[in-house]
C-alpha cells in the first residue's frame, strides 16, 4: 500500500521561475489560487516535487512552504469570495 499525505504548497518566487514552478506543480498537485497547490501525493511523489522545486528555484531569493497533513480530513477551507479553482486537475 502507498502511504500518502495531504499537502499544501505555497509559494512566493521571482516572476522569471513563476511559470515554470507553475506548470511543474500541475503535474502533482491541485492549482487552487495563483501560488497555492493542494491535493493527496504519495510520500515518494513529494520527495520527486521536493527535489524538482529546489532545481527550478534561486534558494537565495525565493520561498516555498509545504504543509503535510495525514489527511484532508483535518484540513477545514473557508474561501471568502470567488473560488478560483475547484479541486479538479487543471492541466
Amino acid at each position: 500500500m502507498v502511504n500518502e499525505v495531504y499537502v499544501i504548497i505555497s509559494y512566493d518566487i521571482g516572476v522569471e521561475r513563476v511559470n515554470k514552478v507553475n506548470q511543474f506543480l500541475k503535474r502533482y498537485l491541485y492549482w487552487r489560487l495563483n501560488s497555492l497547490f493542494e491535493g493527496d501525493i504519495s510520500e515518494s511523489a513529494l520527495a520527486e516535487v521536493v527535489d524538482g522545486l529546489e532545481g527550478l528555484i534561486n534558494k537565495n531569493q525565493d520561498s516555498i512552504l509545504i504543509y503535510q497533513l495525514n489527511s484532508k480530513k483535518n484540513v477545514i477551507c473557508t474561501v471568502i469570495g470567488v473560488e478560483r479553482s475547484s479541486l479538479g486537475l487543471v492541466l
